[in-house]
């Protein structure tokens, strides 16, 4: 099968790549489209020390299943549009994140794209059949691509108690940026958003965002402005010190950015302002599903630019440009 791989000599395009197998209790599924997102960037840049077939946001066809007859309760996947959780844990009895059903973060897990597990930028993969969610007809292909990332900003819905009248502040207006502000516009409280770009600015204006540009806010900063909530998806250490001058005494700071650059900050406006920091990762689909499905979320204006599978190299150099949103690779 087709597959892009990264390892010691970079990115390649293979035409003769071994083909999956799918384990026991585990779907092949025949990938349709997939998006290049930053932590496939950050990998190519050394994060996770990660080499194989990256990718792991998906919409695909389940073409087989192994051990069907085990597993008769998924037999209505075959033949559907799916798109799938990225973390493999071990379901082991020992393992107590498993017991627990905290899954994403079992010390034995693989995930899909980007540790221990060959991903989506590929003809086919496979995965658990307890990771495969159906796509419903009211969304298409290009908007099941996003359920991955928009999944991980609703899980900030999960971890922080949103009330109505708090003030919150992205920082970023790239991919992540724009979906966090409009998950977070759903809870009723007043959003901003912060970045470099007039047109990425404008496609959050027209959901109803507030924006404004770096020095804005730095001026912001310096009149003693202080918000509740603080989102950061810039990527850069900058952001996250952005955000610490922001919040206000005992507010919240979610972390969504991977990056494999390591830094060094004064965390001691952590302590003297008692600032919760809370990391945000992987998140619930069902909601992300169903607000694509009611249309609560426009992705469509955040897709850039589509390329045929054979020019995914040329795909992610394009990706690594500034200005860009989501670069789709199609794969039919």
């Amino acid at each position: 099968m087709r597959a892009l791989v990264y390892g010691a000599q970079g990115l390649a395009l293979e035409h003769d790549h071994p083909q999956p197998q799918p384990g026991e209790g585990e779907a092949l599924i025949r990938i349709m489209q997939a998006g290049i997102c930053n932590t496939d960037l950050e990998i190519t840049r050394g994060y996770k020390g990660f080499q194989g077939v990256l990718g792991h946001e998906f919409v695909g066809v389940v073409e087989a299943i192994q051990g069907l007859d085990a597993r008769g309760q998924y037999s209505h996947l075959l033949g559907q549009r799916v798109v799938g959780e990225i973390n493999i844990p071990c379901r082991g009895a020992q393992c107590w994140y498993c017991r627990q059903g905290i899954y994403s973060h079992c010390p034995r897990r693989a995930a899909l794209g980007i540790v221990g597990r060959d991903g989506a930028f590929a003809d086919y993969l496979t995965l658990p059949v307890e990771n495969l969610h159906l796509v419903s007809d009211e969304v298409c292909d290009e908007e099941a691509v996003f359920v991955e990332p928009l999944a991980a900003n609703f899980e900030m819905l999960e971890q922080v108690h949103i009330t109505p009248g708090m003030r919150m502040l992205v920082l970023g207006d790239g991919k992540m940026g724009q979906l966090a502000a409009q998950v977070l516009a759903l809870s009723g409280g007043e959003v901003w958003m912060t970045g470099k770009h007039e047109e990425k600015l404008a496609l959050a204006r027209k959901r109803g965002i507030v924006t404004q540009t770096v020095a804005e806010t730095e001026r912001l900063v310096q009149e003693g402005e202080r918000l509740d909530l603080l989102v950061e998806c810039t990527g850069s250490e900058q952001g996250l010190d952005m955000a610490l001058r922001l919040v206000r005494p005992r507010g919240t700071i979610v972390l969504k950015s991977t990056v494999a650059e390591k830094g060094a900050l004064d965390l001691s406006r952590i302590v003297v302002n008692e600032i919760r920091v809370q990391g945000s990762r992987c998140g619930p689909f069902e909601p992300a599903l169903r607000a694509l499905r009611q249309k609560h979320i426009d992705v469509g204006p955040l897709v850039s630019v589509r390329y045929a599978f054979e020019d995914a190299v040329e795909a992610f150099r394009q990706a690594e440009q500034k200005g860009m949103l989501k670069i789709l690779l199609k794969m039919h």
